[in-house]
Formats: structure tokens, C-alpha cells, sequence
């Protein structure tokens, strides 16, 4: 081969010309019919992919510069020895083209149409194989020569007939055109194994005419064209090393060239790439479509047990951390039993944790008739490290978890969204020893009632709600046992809340005042205000060390009572329960109005049926009057005294504010102030950073 003796200008002028040519011609529309006039597949299949390795595996060794090329040959020979037997000759047939076209320097494009020609018979993908097999023999041959021509007479004998070079000792010229050359190689692997994806799609789930793969199958035959056209050039390389036993000069024209094509290789390969994925996106979103239809229609159908619905729900490989014992099992464990899906994100609250756990474990003890299992479902946010909170949520939780919920199918997330309506809030989905869905949130049921609502179906709620009324036993059953005693002893009772410290000062002073006054047994009781917490906890030490009244010490339980209050008005409403259809929730929505408001408030209980109301400014007042109303609390007694003097004090014009939690499917289009029936306006408020 003769050294570059060009001008600068001239060499410049040259390669502008060379890289014209080339790059118009991947939008030749005639160079595009010429290629597809050679395409006659006549059905027959090659498994490439076992060719494909066997192919790295030979450039990979041969030429260890190729970057995660070779890989360690553990392919079977036998699995695909059909195969080549049958392709044996055809790519023999190719390495003999290769090796006389590119040795006579003939014209790459027509070199290339003519093994287009030869392997009309196969498709794109095949094509592509079959030619790279037939390089990385002839490039296998050489490299094998080369590699060992200095330790192995036979190879030092074939070398020196075919005047191949002592790669070591021109290492300075070749190095530039051999790492063009490698670069070039491992760009023709990636298309080809690209082109192989493509045909590997699943029929079933993307179609020839679907946008994304259309596109593709337009991209591929001159994807295929190129791939082929660059293992020409390569074999061109190869050849032109033979007869180099003499110093040798390489040729800027030939690394330009591989290095241009690598480079237009290289781009096919990242628009493959884009289509693949755009394609294999498709066929993600409808595997998840057909999965997602497959789990309404199994929790719609009859089953014999629950397992198929929990199987589908949890990854099928997928086993449980038990919370009790710290150790994986089987999902059997679950068959034939109650179970409540606990589905949250992993922004919930200890709190919740807490009470449920509570619950959970009174269900466990054997004397008990109430038997249900807990598996808690969390709903990642993978865009954000979760490892971390995850298991120490888990390791506060005695019931069962997902070992990994990042495995979670979308189609499952989707199904418990749309059709469960998880948003942010927690909700636990009950199933019945059949995987039938009985409720879709069984929280409020477990926060009203407790294990009294087993079985926690709708029929059990609504049979509960019949026979309740508004005492204050509903208000604060389960949140302080002493409280519930002092009220059956017959004591009047005032609960109070907010954050107002300075008012609760006032409020619980004349409290006192008033009730040694009226000479009554009265017991003071601070319920906080939710989604406040440390503001409560502060207003806790105060009212301690100050003796003001008494206090829930435990703040999990100051959030249970607004939860449970909460479930309340949610419950009603899955029953379609409204202000003027039910007496219980204006009782409700009066109590999350008074939480809501940025002032105090008040609830005194006495006999029986006996209530009095208010907001913190007005009960305030109203006690600070208490002079005014002493002869007739003596008359009609204390309770039915303070109701009516609060509502002489109470303005028409009043300003009450309902904040609910967003839970999707429960918010009420309309709701009407709980003291004037009038309809409220409605607001969007967006919290964020609250004081818990």
C-alpha cells in the first residue's frame, strides 16, 4: 500500500468529496429501491443471536481493544449447531467475497449489493449476522496469524507468505486506523444487535403498522445497508494489512473513512435506539393495559380461595416479610383468610402505625373470634431514594410486607388508583377469605369501631351506623378510659381544644371559677387540634405545669380522636349521608369546622342528651357572663343553661371552615354549614410543611 504523498488542500478537498458522497447516500430514495429489490426472505428462520455471540466472542479475543465485545464463551455449541450447518457454506461463500472484492479494491456500494444480492433469502437481521460472521472468520484468521507469528512456526510460516506485519513493530502507524477500525466494529455490533431487537418484538402487542415500529421498519433495510456496507470497509482494512511486512505509512484517507462511518453507524444506531424504546414503551403500556384488565376481571369473578387475586396483586415470585417473627414466608400463609391491604406511601405517619398495630395484635390472640391478616402495599415514589424508609417502616410494622415494592407491577398501581382510589391517604382494602373485595376502605370502619367492625364489610358498617347516636361516648371511645368513667359517674364534662395558649388560659381559669361557683362537679379535658403537632405537645407542658386541666399525654392519641372524627364524616359519606339527612353529621362537621377555625372551642356534655357549644371567643364569653345566667342554671340545670346563653351570644353573621384531607371519591361536591344550612363556598387549599 503506498504512503499519503498529497497536499494538504488536495487531501481536504478529497475528504470533503468522499464524505458527500457517503452521507447523500442514506437518503437516496433510488440507492433505498435498489436495496429493497434485493429483499425476497422466503420464511426460512436463523437464530442469530447464538451466531452474534460466537461473533463477539471472536473479535472480542482478537482484538481485546474492542470495549465490551468479548465476553466469556458459556454459549452450548449444541443449541444451535443446526443452524450453522445449514449457514456453513453461505457465510464461507461471503468470507471469499470479502476477501477478493476488497483485496482487488473494488467499489464499496457495489461489493456491498453484491452479498445483498446473495442473501435475499433472509431478513434484515439475518442479513446483518451472517455478513458479520463471515468478517470475523476472515478477521479471526488474520488476527489468530498475527497474534501468534512470534511464538508459532506455523504461524510464523503462513505470516511470512502472506507478508503480514509484526503489528508491535508498526504500532505508530497502524494504531490510529486499527482504533478507527475497532471503533467501526463495535458500532456494527450495536446496529446489528438493535436490528435484532426490532424482530424479537412481540407480534401480539405491536403491530408492522404501529407508529413507532412502522418507523423502524423503514429505518432498517438502510440501517441493514450500512451495517453491511461498514463490514466491507472493514474487510477492506483487513485485506489491505497483507503484504506489510515492510515499514508502512498508513493512509489519512482510510481512517477518515472508518472513522466517518463509525460515526454515521453510530447515529443509526442512537435512532434505532429511540425507536426501540418509543416501541417498547408501546408494548410496556399494553402489557399493562391487558394486565390491568386482567385484575378487574379477577376481582370481579368468584374464586375458590384468595390467592389468585393476592398472587396478582403481588409479584408472582414474590414471597412476605412477616412483622412478627422478622422472617420471609410463602404468601400461602394468607390463603383462605381475611385479609386487609394496608396501602400507603411512605410519607405515613407513626401514628397511624401505632394504633393499627393496636388493633392488629388484639386480632392475634387465640381466644379472640376476630381473625385477619394485614399486608401493607406501599406505593413508591421511585424518582426518590426509598430504601432506607422503607424497612424502617417495615420494622415498626407486626403484620406482613412486600419484601420489595419497587417490583410492584404499574398495572397493580394503576388498578389501586383508579379503581380503589388511592391518592396520598392511606387506605386498607378488605378481602374476604374468597380475595372478594367487601370494602375499599375499611380504615374508617377500624378507627370508629375497632375490631368490633369484623368483618369489615359495608353491610357490617351500615348495620353499626343504625345503631349509633351523637354521646359523647362515640366522640372519645377508645381515646382515655377515665374520661368515659367520669361521664358515666354522672360528671359534666368539657372538652376543649386549639392552639391558642393564651386563650386556653383564660378559658380553663374561668372554667374553674364558674363551676366552684355554680357549685358543680366539672372535669376539664384538652383534646389539641390536629395537624398541629408541636404546637399541641408545647400547649401539653403548659396546661401541665400550670394545672389548667387535663390532657391526652399521649399525642397518638390527640391524632386518633381528629382521625376517628374524620372517619366519621367519611363513612357518612360513602352512605350518602348529608347535614339534612342525618343527625350524626352536623355533629361532625361542627367538631372539623371548630378544628378548622384559627380560634378555640368548646363541647360541654351533662345529662344525658344534655350538649353545649361553641367557638373559643363565644365560650368564652359566655362563661364570663355566668352571673347573668347562675338563677337559671340553677332552675334547669347548668348544661341547658350555658346552651341557651351561648346561642343568644352567637352572631348570624359567623364564619366556620371546613378543612378536609383530599381522599379520592370522598369529597362532597356541596356541603352546608353545620349552624345555618346555608351552603359553604368551596376553596382549594394546598398545605405543605405542617406542623406535625
Amino acid at each position: 500500500m503506498a504512503s499519503n504523498t498529497q497536499t494538504p488542500l488536495k487531501l481536504q478537498q478529497q475528504l470533503i468529496k468522499s464524505d458527500r458522497r457517503m452521507f447523500s447516500a442514506s437518503d437516496d430514495n433510488a440507492m433505498m429501491k435498489q436495496i429493497q429489490a434485493t429483499h425476497s426472505p422466503d420464511g426460512r428462520e436463523v437464530d442469530v443471536k447464538p451466531i452474534l455471540h460466537i461473533i463477539e466472542d471472536i473479535l472480542g479475543r482478537a482484538v481485546p481493544s474492542i470495549d465490551g465485545v468479548h465476553q466469556d464463551d458459556n454459549t452450548n455449541p449444541a443449541d444451535f449447531i443446526g443452524s450453522l450447518e445449514a449457514l456453513a457454506h453461505l457465510i464461507y461463500k461471503i468470507s471469499c467475497e470479502l476477501s477478493c472484492k476488497c483485496s482487488a479494491g473494488g467499489d464499496a456500494h457495489a461489493t456491498t449489493m453484491v452479498l445483498f444480492n446473495t442473501l435475499s433469502s433472509y431478513s434484515w437481521d439475518a442479513k446483518a449476522v451472517i455478513a458479520l460472521a463471515a468478517f470475523a472468520v476472515n478477521s479471526g484468521e488474520f488476527w489468530l496469524v498475527v497474534h501468534l507469528l512470534t511464538t508459532n512456526p506455523l504461524a510464523k510460516s503462513v505470516a511470512f507468505l502472506k507478508q503480514l506485519p509484526d503489528i508491535s513493530q508498526h504500532s505508530n502507524y497502524l494504531n490510529p486506523q486499527l482504533g478507527a477500525l475497532n471503533t467501526l466494529v463495535k458500532a456494527i455490533i450495536d446496529v446489528t444487535k438493535c436490528i435484532i431487537e426490532f424482530n424479537e418484538l412481540p407480534s401480539q402487542y405491536i403491530s408492522p403498522d404501529t407508529p413507532p415500529m412502522s418507523t423502524a421498519t423503514a429505518h432498517i433495510p438502510i440501517a441493514t445497508y450500512w451495517t453491511v456496507r461498514s463490514i466491507v470497509a472493514c474487510a477492506s482494512q483487513i485485506a489491505g494489512l497483507i503484504g506489510l511486512r515492510q515499514e508502512y505509512t498508513a493512509s489519512a484517507t482510510e481512517a477518515w473513512e472508518l472513522s466517518s462511518l463509525a460515526h454515521k453507524v453510530n447515529n443509526i444506531h442512537e435512532h434505532l435506539m429511540k425507536q426501540l424504546a418509543l416501541c417498547n414503551q408501546h408494548i410496556d403500556e399494553k402489557i399493562h393495559l391487558e394486565y390491568f384488565h386482567n385484575l378487574v376481571h379477577l376481582f370481579e369473578s368468584p374464586q375458590f380461595d384468595n390467592m389468585k387475586n393476592l398472587r396478582a396483586l403481588i409479584h408472582p415470585m414474590e414471597d412476605l416479610h412477616s412483622g412478627a417473627t422478622k422472617a420471609q414466608v410463602k404468601i400461602e400463609v394468607l390463603k383462605r383468610k381475611h385479609v386487609l391491604l394496608f396501602i400507603s406511601d411512605l410519607d405515613i405517619s407513626h401514628e397511624e402505625i401505632l394504633i393499627l398495630s393496636q388493633f392488629y395484635e388484639s386480632s392475634q390472640t387465640p381466644t379472640t373470634e376476630i381473625q385477619y391478616e394485614v399486608v401493607w402495599l406501599p406505593i413508591l415514589d421511585i424518582l426518590t431514594p426509598w430504601q432506607e424508609k422503607f424497612k424502617k417502616l417495615q420494622s415498626m410494622m407486626p403484620w406482613y410486607t412486600v419484601l420489595n415494592p419497587s417490583i410492584m407491577e404499574p398495572a397493580v398501581i394503576k388498578y389501586i388508583k383508579e379503581v380503589w382510589h388511592f391518592a396520598k391517604k392511606s387506605i386498607l382494602v378488605s378481602l374476604d377469605p374468597q380475595g372478594k373485595v367487601v370494602s375499599k376502605n375499611a380504615l374508617y370502619m377500624l378507627w370508629i369501631w375497632g375490631n368490633s367492625a369484623f368483618p369489615f364489610n359495608s353491610e357490617k358498617e351500615e348495620s353499626l351506623w343504625k345503631s349509633e347516636t351523637w354521646t359523647p361516648e362515640l366522640l372519645v371511645d377508645g381515646i382515655d378510659p377515665a374520661l368515659l368513667k367520669s361521664m358515666a359517674e354522672g360528671m359534666i364534662v368539657c372538652l376543649y381544644g386549639g392552639e391558642d395558649i393564651e386563650w386556653i388560659r383564660k378559658f380553663t381559669t374561668k372554667a374553674q371559677v364558674v363551676a366552684n361557683s355554680a357549685k358543680i362537679k366539672l372535669e376539664i379535658f384538652y383534646l389539641g387540634k390536629s395537624k398541629s403537632k408541636e404546637k399541641v405537645r408545647k400547649n401539653n407542658e403548659i396546661i401541665k405545669k400550670d394545672h389548667l386541666s387535663r390532657f391526652l399525654e399521649d399525642p397518638t392519641f390527640t391524632w386518633f380522636f381528629w382521625t376517628r372524627l374524620e372517619s366519621m364524616l367519611y363513612s357518612k359519606l360513602q352512605h350518602g349521608k348529608t347535614v339534612e339527612n342525618d343527625q350524626i353529621m352536623p355533629e361532625v362537621m361542627t367538631m372539623l369546622s371548630f378544628d378548622g377555625s384559627e380560634q378555640g372551642w368548646a363541647l360541654v356534655y351533662g345529662a344525658p342528651g344534655e350538649m353545649a357549644r361553641a367557638k373559643g371567643d363565644i365560650a368564652l364569653k359566655g362563661l364570663e357572663q355566668f352571673e347573668e345566667w347562675k338563677q337559671e342554671a340553677a332552675q334547669i340545670g347548668f348544661v341547658p343553661a350555658l346552651k341557651n346563653r351561648l346561642q343568644l351570644l352567637h352572631l348570624p353573621q359567623h364564619c366556620n371552615r371546613l378543612i378536609l384531607p383530599g381522599v379520592n371519591g370522598g369529597i362532597p361536591e356541596t356541603v352546608v354549614c353545620a349552624e345555618c344550612a346555608r351552603p359553604m363556598e368551596k376553596f382549594f387549599m394546598y398545605r405543605c410543611c405542617t406542623d406535625e
